[in-house]
């Protein structure tokens, strides 16, 4: 019997993250604690960039998007918020945005699987992304349960699973 595989991946749908900023656009052009605050908020390659002229009024647009992404399914893990900081009136907040596993965190995936996983079960780090593989589903089906419980600092989908 040939071994079953599964490859856990880092990435965000593009789709959806463009669908939250605009979304907190909406919001944040609506709510009337934003209004006459210069707030703004953009999406712009791998980053959004959030405006406003107080430091809390950073935060509040910073948690009108973190909602907005909650609720289109996006995990949190994926955004690398900065720090806010002043520049002439405004103060602006950059949140980068994370995609693949780096290889310390897939070295740090594979051990988990390693020391805590069923035994026959193998991970390999593939670039960006890793491949588990073994010749019993339960075992692989047991990997997925093991990681999900697990909380490490990326977001994690299981895909290929053969």
């Amino acid at each position: 019997m040939a071994d079953s595989s599964f490859d856990i991946v880092s990435k965000l749908d593009r789709q959806e993250v463009d669908n939250a900023v605009n979304q907190a656009i909406k919001e944040v052009g609506q709510r009337y604690d934003f209004r006459n605050t210069n707030a703004s908020i953009a999406l712009s390659g791998e980053e959004i960039v959030m405006v406003a002229n107080a430091e809390e009024r950073v935060m509040a647009i910073l948690d009108v998007l973190q909602t907005k992404l909650l609720r289109r399914g996006l995990s949190l893990k994926s955004l690398d918020v900065g720090e806010p900081k002043q520049s002439g009136k405004d103060v602006r907040l950059v949140a980068g945005l994370k995609e693949g596993i780096s290889s310390d965190e897939a070295k740090k995936i594979s051990k988990i699987i390693r020391d805590e996983g069923p035994k026959g079960v193998k991970a390999q780090i593939q670039g960006d992304e890793l491949r588990v593989s073994s010749k019993s589903r339960d075992d692989l089906q047991a990997v997925q349960a093991l990681l999900k419980g697990k909380d490490l600092d990326v977001a994690l989908q299981f895909v290929n699973y053969r």
